[in-house]
């Protein structure tokens, strides 16, 4: 799933374009270069608040995807659409490797990413959801995230919930949080345990204390879509 900003380059300049003694094919290509310049303008901007790197964007003339700018029809429209999700997503999934504490590797490589609960295999394209979750299947994610790590002494998830946000707040909701997932190490660690909480009902077997058992810290990505 793509969440898309859109620049429709040529609004601001058309008129003075128009209204120039232009050719047909001048006027084309006019537009054409007002386009390629505006599309310069707005990834200078992308690169600047994303620490560099310029987001993927589709062009549109006339409608057509991918057709080149000088193909515009005189009074035609261009139209870039940046690509911003999987640049959120990139550098989450980046970060959180970056900031693992490491002894085995295990941890680093046992991040799981999810949209609406079903998890998204490594290097496929994200489905569009309400909800997407970077959370971790080992059940001690909990002790590290209370900072029981000297390499991450201010736990992982819930820092690079912080950061994320404050880079791409404009493009999704980012939040730190906790979501259950009964599956994996996690899911057979609870299934075993004899861990007892403070809390009788979650003593109990059933849903709720294997709810228990299996939250993780996670980061929470909504796009109010």
């Amino acid at each position: 799933m793509s969440l898309r900003s859109r620049l429709d380059p040529i609004d601001r300049d058309i008129d003075a374009i128009l209204a120039e003694d232009l050719s047909p094919q001048a006027r084309s290509s006019a537009l054409a270069d007002v386009a390629r310049g505006e599309l310069r303008a707005a990834q200078d901007v992308n690169a600047r608040a994303m620490g560099g790197r310029t987001p993927p964007h589709d062009t549109f003339v006339d409608g057509r995807r991918g057709a080149i700018e000088d193909s515009v029809s005189p009074q035609g429209v261009i139209a870039y659409e940046f690509t911003l999700l999987e640049e959120l997503f990139a550098w989450i999934a980046d970060q959180l490797v970056t900031h693992a504490p490491v002894l085995t590797g295990k941890f680093s490589r046992s991040f799981a990413f999810f949209a609406d609960g079903v998890e998204v295999s490594e290097g496929a394209p994200a489905p569009q959801a309400s909800e997407y979750v970077f959370l971790n299947l080992q059940p001690y994610a909990r002790k590290i995230e209370r900072g029981l790590s000297s390499q991450a002494p201010d736990g992982v998830f819930e820092v690079l919930a912080a950061m994320a946000a404050a880079r791409f707040g404009n493009v999704a909701r980012i939040r730190f949080g906790f979501r259950s997932v009964p599956a994996g190490a996690v899911g057979e660690w609870a299934a075993r345990t004899n861990l007892q909480s403070r809390a009788s009902s979650r003593n109990r077997p059933g849903a709720q204390r294997t709810d228990w058992l299996t939250r993780q810290p996670a980061i929470v990505i909504t796009t109010g879509r």
